[in-house]
């Protein structure tokens, strides 16, 4: 059908009364998320369900990823709408660390808001004597897949300790189910794993085994001298086994989005997330850290125009 032909018979409709949105371009909504044990997953799923009921003409989909990192370099190739992401790895990109895993500065990327979070749970069979950091050497760990969000704070804590993978005695780049798996089998002594409190895969270690959970001291988390490393606690009873609160490392988790997706559809997404948090919540618990109040502020990069457009109708800006 010729451009003239369709514009005449969309007009005869509009006379006629019938609704042209049949012949509206699908929105299409691909959110970028992590490992399906993990956190990102359950709550990209929910936010996928609500994107696709309440934007109207919208096809949505969620992909399971590496996480930070790739979600990042996958956003700035304009293959996502929208993604979760350590603040950590976002302000990497942001920059062009290629230690990171960025060859360049990620310039299209802008942000949604905060989201919840991150905790460093650093988990070890207990039969495998592991109390401290200094404990971790010639011991066998998991470090999350190479140039990961989790691979990044690895490293980054290792060596704010004195540390580095060349003092374990085996070190595997594995995400959290399979890294979970290999400690049951006693072939890996611990996990280091970035996520949200309650993850699955931990709750499935916990109720296998007994495990301890490393605490991180604040000195050390000093000495990494970045600021989205904060001090952190787990708190007691949040896996089973766990009596004691845990100190650790908290860093904030961000929703990011890129230039190239419409001020409208960004607003839309922006305003069904924040508006939505019961039941990202129901979705999983680290969700109900998600505090609009705060979510706008302290970004690592810019806001995408149509985020702030909706906070500041909100009056969160």
């Amino acid at each position: 059908m010729t451009v003239k032909r369709k514009l005449g018979l969309l007009s005869a409709l509009a006379a006629l009364g019938i609704s042209t949105a049949v012949w509206a371009a699908p929105t299409f909504i691909n959110i970028l998320t992590g490992g399906t044990s993990g956190v990102y997953y359950p709550i990209g799923v929910a936010l996928s369900q609500i994107y696709g009921k309440d934007i109207e003409g919208a096809k949505t989909s969620v992909q399971a990823t590496k996480a930070s990192v790739e979600n990042l370099n996958l956003l700035q190739a304009g293959r996502g709408e929208l993604a979760l992401a350590l603040g950590d790895s976002v302000s990497a990109a942001w920059k062009g660390d290629l230690d990171a895993g960025f060859k360049a500065p990620l310039d299209r990327l802008r942000a949604i808001g905060a989201a919840y979070p991150n905790y460093i749970q650093l988990v070890a069979n207990k039969d495998a004597g592991i109390k401290t950091l200094a404990d971790l050497k010639g011991k066998r760990i998991s470090v999350g897949a190479p140039k990961s969000g989790t691979e990044l704070n690895a490293r980054a804590i290792l060596a704010a300790a004195g540390l580095s993978y060349q003092d374990m005695g085996k070190v595997e780049f594995l995400p959290y189910a399979e890294s979970v798996e290999l400690i049951k089998n006693h072939q890996l002594d611990a996990t280091l794993q970035s996520s949200g409190l309650g993850m699955a895969a931990i709750r499935d270690l916990a109720a296998t085994m007994p495990i301890n959970f490393v605490e991180i001291p604040a000195e050390v988390i000093a000495k990494i001298g970045n600021a989205a490393y904060q001090p952190g606690t787990i708190p007691a009873n949040t896996y089973e086994g766990q009596d004691a609160e845990v100190h650790t490392v908290a860093i904030q988790n961000l929703f990011i989005s890129h230039a190239r997706v419409s001020d409208d559809t960004a607003y839309q997404m922006t305003k069904l997330l924040y508006q939505n948090l019961e039941r990202l919540g129901n979705a999983h618990a680290a969700a109900k850290a998600i505090d609009p109040k705060s979510a706008a502020h302290n970004l690592p990069l810019p806001l995408h125009p149509g985020a702030e457009r909706f906070f500041r109708e909100a009056g969160l800006l």
